[in-house]
């Protein structure tokens, strides 16, 4: 216990030298951790954003479909297979058809995405018992980023054209029964939400469908010809590798932060073991061996990254919690970057992360605390003691 006693009073005898040390360390700690927290509070936000709106436990696509070729949504539809009609009836799917379309809103023409769906479906976090229309009107949803973009307001009609399943033009008057609002953007921006028996009635695709997305409470997903099953975890793929990609990029700042951090360690453990020759050398003439030392000054070097775990808890941990609670606040243009983000985003502090990012910065430190202690093997106990460094 002698040698823990020993570099703890030195490192509280070194002063200011000592504190600002810990401070800069300090500040590692609070900057990994919050960082990584908004990255992983932004995965799991849109996640769950994505999951009760759009993709559910997981979607059963048609073998033509493809999200990002429009071109192929003319072929991209069949009749349900007997499995699929199963879980439809059992409220544990949702078909949706997907036909492209056009709108002619105040005299201009804009491409739109014409999609039915269930009116009383409760999978998906739509509003679609809107749709639910005894009138003769065909009415339909639509989001506020749809809407702001055709300058459509509830109760409005605008003229709705597309082609039916043999390619024959055609074209209703449609009501907007509701403008809803969501943050995920892929269901919102140029979509057009209609109820599905009257899609499936107006394109005469009777009984068919385009994709169909699953309860997430579904343990067993049958298998299916023509139809494609993706995963909840293949659909949110893009959205682990962005998060994945803007990590790696923060990783530079971090060790930026801790390059300086450690310079200073390493400065002061040199300045130590120049300083405190002499101290050396009655150390090994009381019986301390070589090997006791190098861990002495070792252990004063790690030691900072304790006291900085410490001090970093002192402020750190209200700022964490306060940000956590209150959320930050995203600036009005992020909402053209495609991400399914509210008003504020929620950072995720998990154990993990801090008990990772602790562990990883006592390892530095240690290490860095290490390596100039090295000479220390060769020095010779009377030539500390006269002052003498190698």
């Amino acid at each position: 216990m002698i040698i823990p006693k020993l570099a703890i009073r030195n490192l509280l005898g070194a002063g200011i030298r000592t504190w600002l040390n810990v401070i800069v360390l300090s500040l590692s700690y609070v900057v990994i951790i919050w960082t990584q927290g908004l990255y992983q509070g932004m995965n799991e936000q849109i996640s769950r954003a994505k999951i009760d709106s759009e993709i559910g436990g997981g979607q059963f696509w048609q073998e033509n479909y493809d999200p990002y070729n429009p071109l192929c949504l003319d072929e991209a539809h069949s009749v349900m297979p007997p499995e699929i009609k199963k879980l439809i009836r059992k409220k544990q799917a949702v078909p949706i058809l997907v036909v492209q379309g056009s709108i002619y809103p105040g005299g201009k023409v804009l491409p739109v995405v014409l999609k039915g769906i269930d009116p009383s479906q409760t999978i998906l976090n739509i509003p679609t018992q809107y749709l639910l229309d005894s009138s003769e009107e065909i009415t339909a949803i639509i989001g506020t980023r749809m809407a702001k973009m055709a300058r459509l307001k509830e109760g409005d009609y605008v003229t709705v054209q597309w082609r039916d399943v043999d390619g024959t033009f055609d074209a209703r008057e449609i009501k907007i029964a509701k403008i809803f609002q969501t943050q995920v953007q892929t269901i919102d921006n140029n979509q057009l939400w209609l109820s599905l028996p009257v899609l499936q009635k107006l394109t005469g695709m009777h009984d068919q469908a385009t994709l169909v997305v699953i309860s997430p409470e579904l343990q067993n997903v049958p298998s299916t010809a023509g139809w494609k099953f993706q995963s909840t975890e293949v659909l949110l793929a893009d959205l682990a590798e962005l998060v994945k990609t803007k990590s790696v990029g923060a990783s530079i700042f971090y060790l930026v932060l801790l390059f300086l951090a450690m310079l200073a360690i390493f400065d002061t453990q040199v300045l130590s073991i120049f300083r405190r020759r002499k101290e050396m050398g009655t150390l090994m003439a009381l019986g301390m061996t070589r090997a006791q030392i190098i861990q002495l000054f070792t252990l004063e070097g790690a030691t900072h990254s304790i006291l900085a775990a410490l001090v970093a808890a002192i402020y750190g941990i209200p700022l964490l919690v306060y940000s956590a609670k209150s959320g930050l606040a995203m600036p009005q243009s992020y909402d053209s970057y495609g991400l399914a983000l509210g008003d504020k985003l929620f950072p995720v502090y998990s154990t993990g992360l801090v008990i990772g990012t602790t562990l990883l910065i006592f390892v530095i430190t240690t290490i860095v605390s290490y390596l100039p202690t090295r000479k220390i093997a060769k020095l010779k106990p009377t030539d500390a003691l006269r002052g003498k460094y190698l």
